[in-house]
């Protein structure tokens, strides 16, 4: 199994999103990116902390790629507004791709650069941001799965 993390907004609808993909094992909501190691949710949704909110996805990469991966990523955000999505703004917010290693991060720069070359929106700039992975912290428990928990559509589409 392989990981990769990434963060769109709000992880409940992410995570949504991703644990419907063929071949993904497991999607986690976390926190990722800030500067304190004991975070809850209600800090990281203070938007003190630095981190992002993110969603962990284990992968088996013999059903799906990371690069398919990174398709369901780039549909279901808006990767040109910076540190927000939708109604939700802050830093946590923000849209990040954590690599976990060097083809990861060249894998996500190139499709990073070919979405911006799509011409797909427009003349807006693409400000994702692709970081080397930091300390995974899950999210408090009634956060993973939320929308199947509580019987909610998922607040993602895709654009």
């Amino acid at each position: 199994m392989t990981l990769a993390t990434f963060g769109a907004g709000c992880f409940w609808g992410v995570e949504y999103v991703f644990r419907r993909v063929d071949g993904v094992i497991n999607a986690t909501c976390g926190y990722m990116g800030g500067n304190n190691a004991a975070t809850t949710y209600q800090e990281v949704k203070q938007g003190h902390t630095g981190h992002a909110e993110v969603v962990q996805v284990e992968f088996d990469p013999n059903i799906v790629s990371y690069e398919a991966l990174l398709e369901v990523f780039w549909k279901n955000h808006n990767p040109t507004t910076l540190n927000m999505q939708g109604g939700d703004m802050g830093s946590q917010y923000r849209s990040t791709i954590f690599f976990h290693d060097r083809e990861q991060k060249a894998i996500a720069e190139a499709s990073k650069l070919a979405l911006a070359r799509s011409g797909r929106w427009g003349l807006r700039q693409i400000v994702t941001e692709i970081v080397p992975l930091q300390p995974f912290h899950i999210a408090e428990e009634y956060h993973q799965n939320y929308f199947d928990k509580n019987d909610l559509p998922s607040c993602h589409f895709e654009y």
